[in-house]
């Protein structure tokens, strides 16, 4: 077995651009001269940028609805964002905006870890973010409600937005669309991601697969993931069979039920995906399942069908990659008769 020491990063669901348009005001030159007079003269009159019918509908101020169903305003183009989960920086930069903050563990995109790091998701530094005079903080809805006082405190618009299904990420992408004034890059992006999801699921389309997606912790209890996690989702999205389904939650993992060696015999799925929270060099789990002597007779050890998921993308960091994620599991599974 494996002690994954790292395991608390796990999130609690599966352990979760834009320019300011001012109004147009165009008014005649008024310079003395008989030059300009003539040129006047023979010029269409300027029409008035305060027409209903043709001024420009300024961007902001703008009210949203976030993912804690918080109404908040965004006066002006968020410019000196600080976002302090990983989920919430990648979705800033998929909604075309920049980070000044991060939280310790952000690491995507790569330009991202040149913001301030102002400390854990769990334990952000109040001081550091204040120092930073950020318009926007953008929070974590999945891991950070707790915080949502704290930093309602902060006099700072605050925008929680995060990821424990595909439609939680739509959500968010479409809030940070608004967020940032990038509703039509945000769209495109959505687009991209049904089209990955619905390629997936046409890759898979016909065949009878089970699986299940497993995490451990660091005392060496197997957890699966249910269809309410987000490993789980994207599996059921793409008609997977989970036979961790109906299961009771387990200890600290809402969305996960633990799978002790006797329930894993019985489950005996076609494939086991496994997720390995704790970075190199400790062993990942999908090396450590087939060398257990219980295990060794399940189909999907016998078939080599045990496949390692992107920790980063199905556990740590959920969001504007899911379609990498489908990808990830059609890819495993395609070659299933």
């Amino acid at each position: 077995m494996i002690v994954l020491k790292h395991i608390f990063r796990i999130r609690p669901i599966a352990l979760l651009a834009l320019a300011l348009t001012s109004l147009a005001v165009v008014t005649a030159v008024a310079c003395g001269g008989d030059d300009d007079d003539a040129s006047k003269a023979t010029q269409p009159a300027a029409t008035s940028a305060a027409s209903p019918t043709t001024a420009p509908k300024a961007a902001y101020p703008v009210q949203v609805t976030d993912l804690l169903n918080r109404t908040v305003e965004i006066k002006a183009k968020p410019t000196t964002v600080v976002a302090i989960s990983p989920t919430a920086a990648e979705l800033v930069y998929a909604a075309g905006g920049t980070i000044v903050g991060r939280s310790s563990t952000v690491a995507y995109p790569p330009e991202a870890k040149a913001a301030k790091d102002v400390g854990s998701a769990y334990k952000p530094s109040v001081e550091t973010i204040l120092a930073l005079k950020p318009d926007l903080v953008v929070a974590d809805s999945i891991v950070q409600a707790q915080l949502k006082s704290q930093l309602e405190g902060l006099g700072i618009p605050v925008v929680f937005a995060g990821a424990d299904s595909y439609q939680k990420v739509i959500d968010s992408m479409t809030l940070m669309g608004k967020v940032f004034d990038s509703q039509a890059a945000t769209a495109k992006l959505i687009a991209d991601i049904n089209k990955a999801r619905d390629d997936a699921k046409a890759a898979l389309a016909g065949k009878k697969i089970s699986a299940i997606a497993l995490i451990a912790d660091q005392n060496n209890t197997l957890y699966a993931a249910k269809p309410n996690s987000y490993p789980g989702d994207i599996m059921n999205l793409l008609g997977l069979t989970n036979p961790a389904a109906g299961q009771p939650d387990a200890g600290n993992f809402p969305g996960y039920t633990a799978v002790p060696q006797e329930k894993m015999l019985e489950y005996n799925p076609d494939y086991i995906f496994t997720i390995t929270p704790a970075p190199q060099p400790v062993p990942r789990l999908s090396t450590i399942i087939p060398t257990i002597p219980p295990f060794q007779g399940l189909k999907a050890v016998t078939a080599k069908h045990v496949v390692e998921l992107d920790d980063t993308i199905f556990l740590q960091a959920p969001g504007p990659r899911i379609g990498e994620a489908f990808k990830a599991i059609a890819k495993a599974a395609a070659a299933t008769p």
